[in-house]
């Protein structure tokens, strides 16, 4: 049995829904669009994304000698439905349960430490979402899926609900296929995005995104009036563009690491509960968790934000 062949029966068996395979190149072609996007100012206040361009670029800048980048998928999706109560601030999938940085390179090392069996001199770099790294862009050369016109990374096999879980090493390994564009003439998520995020094909405008607002915009940052009239009740995240995604419809899959499962088997929080909330307990309620990367004084801004637009 190939070593190859190995490792990906090991990811399976570890929790990872798939994993891909991209040799190292300079990535000329898809950092122009990179820059582009960011000439534009569509990273909005995310001004971490102007900086390690040139690692974003050429990964060998990270690790010498790299020469594969292994790409890990791990489906986060669960069956929950919105009750759209005016009371309650929705959560998107991905922050429903544990914190996917720390579960997904826990895992990742596992799997390193399996490869090192077969490969102990090799060297290593694990990342989940952590780094200056085009993750989505070698999802795609791993032949993992392809890119949507909402900005995600699609598979065939699960959708776009899922982590994408980056090892650079310089092992050579045989790469994956790319796989085609399935997304043919559907526009389903251009269409349904409530604030026209999704400005063309495959490009993102955060300054419209309720993702953005919700989650990294600083708590200083006023949500913008359009964007919170457009908002229907999402608290932490959005998840529309994907819900309306025909692929996700036909391929979601229930989550295999029980890690991400809701957490008191909650996907929304009463918003006086968020305004009324201490620091204590937004430390207790968010151990853990994903939501953490808003402060808290940032989930009382878009729970004002919501509460205020129904008042009106």
């Amino acid at each position: 049995m190939l070593i190859k062949e190995i490792i990906k029966a090991k990811a399976y068996e570890l929790g990872f829904s798939d994993i891909g395979f991209a040799n190292f190149e300079v990535l000329d072609y898809e950092i122009e669009k990179y820059k582009e996007w960011l000439a534009n100012k569509y990273n909005a206040s995310m001004e971490y994304l102007e900086r390690n361009v040139d690692k974003r670029c050429d990964i060998s800048l990270l690790l010498d000698n790299a020469k594969t980048v292994i790409v890990t998928a791990t489906n986060y999706f669960q069956e929950k439905q919105y009750s759209n109560d005016d009371k309650k601030g929705k959560i998107a999938r991905y922050a429903l349960g544990d914190d996917y940085h720390t579960v997904i390179k826990n895992l990742q090392k596992e799997l390193i430490n399996q490869i090192k069996q077969y490969y102990p001199k090799a060297n290593f770099l694990n990342y989940i979402d952590t780094g200056p790294i085009l993750e989505r862009q070698w999802a795609v050369r791993s032949g993992v899926g392809w890119q949507g016109k909402n900005g995600n990374v699609i598979s065939k096999k699960i959708g776009s609900w899922f982590f994408i879980g980056i090892i650079i090493t310089d092992i050579e390994f045989e790469p994956g296929k790319r796989m085609r564009d399935y997304c043919g003439t559907c526009t389903k998520c251009i269409e349904e995005c409530p604030t026209d995020a999704i400005v063309s094909p495959k490009v993102v405008d955060a300054n419209k995104c309720i993702s953005y607002w919700t989650i990294e915009a600083k708590p200083d940052l006023k949500i913008p009036d359009e964007i919170t009239e457009a908002n229907p009740n999402w608290m932490f995240g959005c998840d529309i563009c994907q819900e309306v995604c025909p692929w996700n419809k036909k391929h979601e899959q229930a989550i295999i690491l029980k890690d991400f499962l809701a957490r008191n088997n909650e996907n929304e929080i009463d918003l006086k509960e968020i305004l009324n909330m201490t620091k204590e307990d937004y430390a207790i309620r968010f151990k853990n968790s994903a939501i953490k990367r808003a402060k808290l004084e940032s989930l009382q801004r878009n729970a004002n934000s919501i509460l205020k637009k129904k008042i009106k």
